[in-house]
């Protein structure tokens, strides 16, 4: 049995250059998706929000492999990040953050596939299988697609809180400059685990859907 990979057959999507603008075409795509507030640092629920979306998104990949005969690497985390005040999150109050965590999904993974899954993985945490996540927090995933279209994106390397800089330059001189304007939600692709990897060399994707001004 084959095993699909996204991040190699969806390149474009996953990949990009240190100070280089990628303008790309995202189309609709299917996530497993938890929204929550606070700073990502401290905040309990991140880390089990985190927790969570693994937990679910492992145990759909082995029920397609299993049931269905399709497996595929589950992809990496991904986030959404705003504040109802922007001022806040360009500021860096991250206790005015908000964020949707996500994980992409096969496009043949359907609800009642999802839901299957959600009741398998809920039988793990009462049965103590999987301690590292909550009943409560499995049943706030939701299941959607994310609609972004146009986007321009570029690779960040090192830790989280150095962004500021490149995207001071995307927001103030490259979609201005170039005649767009942003559209949608702060989107970033995290292609490594940062409890294993030094945060200087941290790669994060960072999209932002824009639109042509006409």
């Amino acid at each position: 049995m084959s095993k699909i990979d996204f991040k190699k057959c969806d390149k474009a999507l996953y990949s990009g250059r240190a100070g280089r603008f990628d303008i790309l075409e995202v189309p609709p795509l299917p996530y497993l998706m938890i929204d929550g507030k606070g700073d990502p640092n401290s905040c309990v629920a991140f880390g089990k929000s985190i927790a969570a979306l693994y937990s679910l998104s492992y145990t759909l990949k082995f029920h397609s492999k299993l049931e269905l005969g399709k497996d595929y690497v589950v992809p990496p985390l991904e986030g959404l990040w705003w504040a109802e005040d922007m001022g806040a999150f360009t500021a860096g109050e991250k206790d005015q953050w908000q964020w949707t965590l996500m994980i992409r999904q096969p496009d043949w993974i359907q609800v009642d596939t999802v839901e299957q899954a959600r009741d398998k993985a809920a039988q793990k945490i009462e049965k103590k299988k999987d301690a590292g996540t909550d009943l409560e927090t499995i049943q706030k995933i939701e299941f959607s697609k994310l609609e972004e279209g146009t986007c321009v994106q570029v690779l960040h390397i090192g830790p989280y809180d150095d962004e500021g800089q490149i995207l001071e330059v995307l927001h103030n001189e490259f979609i201005p400059q170039n005649n767009y304007r942003m559209v949608g939600k702060h989107h970033e692709i995290y292609l490594n685990d940062p409890r294993k990897t030094a945060p200087e060399k941290l790669k994060t994707l960072l999209r932002q859907p824009i639109r042509k001004i006409s």
